[in-house]
C-alpha cells in the first residue's frame, strides 16, 4: 500500500461511516483552513444525476483548448485517488495531497468530517494555494447539501439530467431529487439547465426563479444537436458550427452542449475552432470507452482468434442504462453483431431499470460482482437481468464470465462491461 493509499484508508477508518448531509462541519473546517474556496478562480459548479463527469470532462477541455488552466474536483476515481483533484491541469502529487489532507485534520475540531468533507477540504486548499484561470467542480451526492456547495460567488451553476438514484438521501419524486440539485443555484449566476424530463425541468426553472438565478435552459435559452456530421448549437448570441466529440454516444452530444452552454452562459465567446478543438480532446474514461489492451484484450483475443471489440461503461441507473443502450443500439445499425455484457452492480441500485432497455438488444448477460463493499451478488443481478427479461447466468469473476462469453459466441460479438463504477475501476486498473 503506498503512502498516500495508508493516509486515506486511516481517514476513512476513523471517520463516519454513514453518509450526512449537511454544510456545518466542512464551513467550520473551511472557516479554520482561512476560507480556500473564497480563494479559488471562477467556479463552474456541476451536480446532476448523470453526465456530470462528461459535461465536467468538455468544459475543462475546452478552457484548457483556449489556453486557461483549470482545477478539477471529481468523484468517485477509478483507478488513483489523485484523479478527483487536478490542480492547474495535472493531478496532485500525493505529498501535496497528504499535506493538505494532515493540515485538513489539524483544523476539524470538535466535528467529525466525513471522508468526502474531508478530501473536498483538502482539494479546495490545494486550489487556493496554486494560482489557475477556472475551477471546475462536481457535486459529490444531491447538491444544496453537498460538501460542495459552499461557494459564495460562481461563474455558473450547471444541471445535468436528473433522475431518480439514491432515493435514500434524495427522496423518490423526481421534483424533489431535481430541487435537491437546484440547490447549488446562486442569485445572479447563471444555472445552466440540460435536457430533462418535465418534472424534473419545471422544478429546476421554479427553484432558479425563486433564488433569482439567471435560468439558461435547453430548448428556451440553447439548443444543441448533431446534423450531417456536425454538433449545431444555439444560444442568443448565435450559432456554432462544431466538430463532434470525440467521446461517443448521442448523449455525449447533450452534455457538450450543455459544457459549451455553461462557457457562454459565464461570459466566454470562444471561436468556434477553439470550442472543436475542445470537444475533440475530451476524455472521460468508462464512458463507453473501447478497451484495446490489457489481459481481458488478450483471454478474447486467443479464444476468438481475432481483434475483439469490448466497450467499458460505468453508467449505472435507468437513466444511463437508456443511453448506454440507445449507443449500443447505433452501433448495431451501422455494424450489426452480437451484444453480449458482462454487468455487475451495487446492491442499492435498480438493477432491473438499468436492464429493461437492453430488452431486445442484448443477446446475454454475464453477471460478476465488483470487489467493493455493497456489490450485489452475481446471482442477484443474474434475477435482475432476468426480470429485465434478459437471458442471464451468473459467474465468479470476470475471466470465467468473458471465457463463457467466447464459448457461446457463434460469430464476433460486441463485448459491453457495464453497470458499475467500482468493476470498471477494477478492469481500468487489471488492464493497464
Amino acid at each position: 500500500m503506498s503512502d498516500i493509499e495508508s493516509v486515506l484508508a486511516a481517514i476513512a477508518n476513523r471517520r463516519p461511516v454513514i453518509i450526512d448531509l449537511s454544510l456545518d462541519r466542512i464551513r467550520a473546517a473551511l472557516s479554520r483552513l482561512s476560507d480556500p474556496q473564497r480563494k479559488l478562480p471562477p467556479v463552474f459548479h456541476v451536480a446532476g444525476t448523470n453526465g456530470k463527469g462528461s459535461t465536467v470532462a468538455f468544459i475543462r477541455a475546452i478552457l484548457q483548448a483556449a489556453g486557461h488552466s483549470v482545477h478539477v474536483y471529481t468523484s468517485p476515481h477509478l483507478v488513483r485517488f489523485s484523479e478527483r483533484i487536478v490542480v492547474a491541469g495535472n493531478e496532485i502529487e500525493d505529498a501535496a495531497l497528504i499535506d493538505a489532507l494532515e493540515r485538513t485534520d489539524a483544523a476539524m475540531g470538535d466535528d467529525m468530517l466525513t471522508y468526502f468533507e474531508t478530501t473536498t477540504c483538502a482539494a479546495l486548499l490545494a486550489f487556493a494555494e496554486t494560482p489557475a484561470d477556472y475551477a471546475v467542480i462536481e457535486v459529490g451526492l444531491g447538491g444544496r447539501l453537498d460538501a460542495t456547495n459552499v461557494f459564495d460567488d460562481i461563474a455558473a451553476a450547471v444541471v445535468t439530467p436528473v433522475d431518480l438514484d439514491h432515493q435514500q438521501f434524495l427522496g423518490d419524486k423526481l421534483s424533489g431529487v431535481a430541487a435537491e440539485k437546484a440547490g447549488i443555484f446562486k442569485r445572479g449566476a447563471p444555472a445552466v439547465i440540460s435536457p430533462q424530463s418535465p418534472d424534473a425541468m419545471a422544478a429546476l426553472q421554479e427553484c432558479a426563479r425563486k433564488t433569482g438565478a439567471k435560468i439558461f435552459a435547453f430548448g428556451e435559452q440553447w439548443n444543441v444537436w448533431s446534423e450531417h456530421g456536425r454538433l449545431i448549437y444555439q444560444d442568443e448570441n448565435g450559432l456554432c458550427d462544431l466538430k463532434l466529440p470525440r467521446l461517443p454516444g448521442a448523449h455525449q452530444i447533450e452534455n457538450a452542449g450543455t459544457a459549451i452552454a455553461a462557457i457562454r452562459a459565464a461570459g466566454l465567446n470562444l471561436e468556434d475552432a477553439v470550442i472543436s478543438r475542445g470537444l475533440e480532446n475530451a476524455r472521460w474514461p468508462a464512458r463507453l470507452q473501447r478497451l484495446t489492451m490489457g489481459p481481458i484484450i488478450e483471454l478474447v483475443r486467443e479464444r476468438l482468434g481475432e481483434e475483439p471489440e469490448i466497450w467499458l461503461d460505468g453508467g449505472h441507473n435507468p437513466h444511463a442504462g437508456r443511453a448506454v443502450a440507445r449507443a449500443m443500439a447505433d452501433m448495431e445499425s451501422r455494424h450489426s453483431k452480437p451484444l453480449l455484457m458482462i454487468s455487475g452492480m451495487q446492491a442499492n441500485k435498480d438493477a432491473v431499470g438499468y436492464f429493461t432497455p437492453f430488452g431486445g438488444l442484448a443477446k446475454k448477460v454475464y453477471c460478476v460482482a465488483a470487489d467493493h463493499d455493497g456489490v450485489m451478488k452475481p446471482e442477484d443481478v443474474c434475477k435482475a437481468a432476468t426480470k429485465a427479461r434478459l437471458n442471464a447466468e451468473s459467474f465468479d469473476t470476470v475471466e470465467t464470465a468473458f471465457g463463457a462469453a467466447c464459448a457461446d459466441a457463434n460469430e464476433p460479438p460486441r463485448f459491453l462491461i457495464s453497470g458499475s463504477l467500482y468493476l470498471a475501476g477494477e478492469i481500468l486498473r487489471d488492464n493497464a
